[in-house]
This record gives C-alpha cells, sequence and structure tokens, in this order.
C-alpha cells in the first residue's frame, strides 16, 4: 500500500476540541481519531479548520505525518453554526493560499460535514487539472432532511441552503462513507445517491481510553456514592437528544420504586456559568428537572474531555441515548466498549448493532413509559445486565480505529482508479 497525502476539511469545528473537553460532538472525535490512525498507517494527513480563537497556533503537529492548520475565516471567535456558511469562501481563499505557499498537493480530499463539502467543492475546481480530478470523498455525519423529520420548531429545522449543498455534494462526490445501513438509505432513497458510491463504514473506539475500570475506582472517580444506581446520557444537550424524554423516564422509575438509589448523571454542556447564562436548552433542562420534583435525582456534570469520559461510562450502570434521530451514536459505542449496557431509540444507527433477542436495549422514540421499564428493568436484574455487559462488549471489540482507518484507505484508493 502506498503513502497517500490526504486533505481533510473539518470547516465548522476543530478535531482537537475533544481533546480540550469543550462542548463538541461525535465529529469532533470521528475525525481526529481516523486522521491519527491514518498517520499511524504511514499516510501523510492535513486537516484544516475554521480559526475559532485567536490563540489558536495557525499549525499544530499531532502526530507523526500527522498536522491541524487553523484557518482565519471570519471572526476569530466562536461563531453560531448556520452564521459560518458566509465565512467560507475566505475560507476556501486561505486554503488554497496556504498549500500554494508551502507547495503542497494531494491525493484525495475527505469532507466532513456539508460546510466542508461546499469548500471542497470549491478547492476541487481550484486544484484540478485537465489531466487530474482531485477525488472528494464525503462523511455527512447528520442529514438535514433526517434532522427536519423530528424538529420541534423553526430554531431546530435545517433551511434549504443545507439541503440544496448536501444534494449538490451527493453529485460531486467520488465516494461518500455512510456510518450506518440506515444512513446509507436514506442517501439512497432521500438524495437519490449513487449506490455504488456508498459504503457503509462505523465509526470507531480507541480502546486505549475507553475499557473497563472497575466501578469502585470510577465511582471515586467522579464523587459517586457506590450504592446509587446510575443512569447517564452523554453528549451534546440539544433537543434532538431527547434528553426530556429520559428525565420523563426517570420519573416513573423514582415512583414506581422509591427505595432505588436513583441518580441520572447528564454529561454535555457548559454548566461552568452562572444558570442564567446556561443555554436555552440547559435552562430548559433545569426547568423540567424542578417541574418533575427531581432535583436530587438528576445531576447536570458539564462537559467532559475524552480521558475522563471513560471513568463516567464505568461508573454508570446504565448508559441511555434517547435520540430523536442519530446517523450513529459513537457514546453508544464508547459505553459499550467499557461493558456498560446501553438502551438506545431504535432511529439510531447503532441500534442495527444490537442483537434482535436484545430487545430490552432498543426503546421508541418519545415514549418514556417503556423506557422507564427498560431502565429498571437493568438495574433490578443484576444477572441480566452482567450478560449484556459481556455481549456488547465482545460485539464492538472489532470496531478499532485502526480497521476502520483500513477500510477507509481502501475508499481512497479506490477513487484513484
Amino acid at each position: 500500500m502506498s503513502s497517500l497525502r490526504i486533505c481533510m476539511v473539518s470547516y465548522h469545528t476543530c478535531p482537537l476540541a475533544s481533546e480540550e473537553g469543550k462542548e463538541t460532538g461525535g465529529m469532533n472525535v470521528y475525525v481526529l481519531e481516523l486522521a491519527k490512525q491514518l498517520a499511524a498507517l504511514g499516510h501523510v494527513v492535513d486537516i484544516f479548520t475554521r480559526c475559532q480563537d485567536t490563540e489558536n497556533p495557525p499549525i499544530v503537529q499531532v502526530a507523526d505525518r500527522l498536522r491541524l492548520m487553523h484557518i482565519v475565516a471570519g471572526p476569530q471567535a466562536n461563531v453560531p453554526k448556520k452564521s459560518l456558511i458566509q465565512y467560507i469562501p475566505e475560507f476556501v481563499e486561505n486554503v488554497a493560499l496556504f498549500c500554494k505557499t508551502e507547495q503542497l498537493t494531494y491525493d484525495v480530499m475527505h469532507c466532513h460535514y456539508y460546510m466542508s463539502g461546499i469548500a471542497g467543492i470549491q478547492l476541487q475546481k481550484l486544484w484540478s487539472t485537465p489531466e487530474k480530478t482531485l477525488p472528494i470523498i464525503s462523511t455527512f455525519h447528520t442529514l438535514a432532511l433526517m434532522k427536519n423529520l423530528v424538529a420541534r420548531g423553526e430554531l431546530e429545522t435545517e433551511d434549504a441552503v443545507r439541503l440544496d449543498a448536501e444534494l449538490e455534494l451527493v453529485k460531486m462526490s467520488n465516494a461518500i462513507i455512510a456510518p450506518s445501513e440506515s444512513d446509507a438509505s436514506y442517501l439512497e432513497y432521500l438524495y437519490e445517491a449513487d449506490p455504488s458510491k456508498i459504503c457503509v463504514i462505523p465509526p470507531g473506539v480507541d480502546t486505549k481510553v475507553f475499557h473497563p475500570i472497575s466501578k469502585a475506582k470510577a465511582r471515586q472517580f467522579v464523587g459517586a456514592d457506590p450504592k446509587e444506581k446510575i443512569v447517564m446520557f452523554v453528549g451534546r444537550i440539544e433537543p434532538l437528544k431527547g434528553i426530556d424524554m429520559l428525565m420523563y423516564a426517570i420519573k416513573v422509575v423514582s415512583q414506581d420504586e422509591p427505595e432505588l438509589p436513583l441518580k441520572l448523571y447528564i454529561v454535555g454542556g457548559d454548566i461552568s456559568q452562572d444558570v442564567s447564562l446556561w443555554s436555552a436548552e440547559l435552562q430548559k433542562l433545569e426547568k423540567l428537572r424542578k417541574l418533575l420534583r427531581i432535583p436530587k435525582v438528576v445531576k447536570f456534570v458539564g462537559q467532559k474531555p475524552q480521558h475522563e469520559l471513560a471513568y463516567y461510562y464505568n461508573a454508570a450502570d446504565v448508559v441511555v441515548m434517547p435520540s430523536h434521530y442519530e446517523s450513529f451514536g459513537m457514546t453508544a459505542l464508547e459505553a459499550m466498549t467499557c461493558g456498560v449496557p446501553v438502551i438506545t431509540t431504535n432511529v439510531a444507527g447503532i441500534s442495527s448493532l444490537i442483537d434482535e433477542r436484545k430487545r430490552a436495549l432498543l426503546t421508541s422514540v418519545n415514549n418514556p413509559l417503556l423506557l422507564a421499564s427498560q431502565i429498571e428493568y437493568l438495574l433490578t436484574h443484576p444477572k441480566t445486565h452482567a450478560e449484556i455487559s459481556a455481549e456488547l462488549k465482545a460485539k464492538v471489540n472489532t470496531l478499532e480505529w485502526k480497521n476502520v482507518a483500513e477500510q477507509i484507505v481502501e475508499v481512497y484508493e479506490s477513487c484513484l482508479k
């Protein structure tokens, strides 16, 4: 296998943010871990991302053969995601200038999320020649049509600009990497993607970070009572994640099993400030905690860096991913690798990993009574809990990032033939 020069575009979010404990999503982890493994396989990887802070160094040498470039485009500050699209032309101009100055060329370009795809199409036009067109490989991470299907209001609805961009990117991409069979089907039937372009490759997990840790040690680290029955949510604090439904379910369990020392840990969001400065969704959940009269049951933990998350997963008895839509669900994968049972909605891509006979682990969207019964069952049946933990860990052991990177390299190489 010859070494490839790979341009990776992560325009709207910096992959390094996930290591710093900043509010991030699965895409940050995905891009960084994939890039690390590609570099470890001998390929040269340059990641281009928008500079969000004046203190960001222009170039970060992340590992051997792996660099990350912070490119100025618009204010060097956090900007609302939907406002970022206006700065893409400046981003493209500055990436092109950097590459011209450094005399850089690439074999393939891998774009993450639709905004990166918009930039990628423009860069492809600048870098291609009559003899050679630079291949574009796209990973969408989420799809506008599916997000709009479950949107609860105008603020959550993706606009026509994003949808048009995704449709254009589907046409222009040489290959599309889908994290699950369900997302592959959405791309084929709703976006009319050529099925021969779609490659289903689930994301990986870093087993050096996420692995079983003794519950006593994990609970000591997170400051939890050894006797507590801990249910945990990990992820972004946004309506799409269904955290309110989980809180309803926890209320039901607390009423049905009043002697159970129940706790719900919500890991995510910025809670370092005064409550009045929390995000709108966090404030809504805080009001719901009071309304349901479970203030002592629900604990807001805030965002945690990857190395600490492993302790939180291992401290949990059950991890719940109650999302209305999830292209895959990397937090569930991380929890399963730690040997913790995960209850997920049947709309999440990762649900395909859960054996049909493990119905206790699949729940329905907006059905807090069903979710409550599933949580209660796992918390009160230790033998079943232990069996499921062992089986799920064995199932995800093959999803290491090295294996994922090797499959993606095959996709890159197929685009060069």
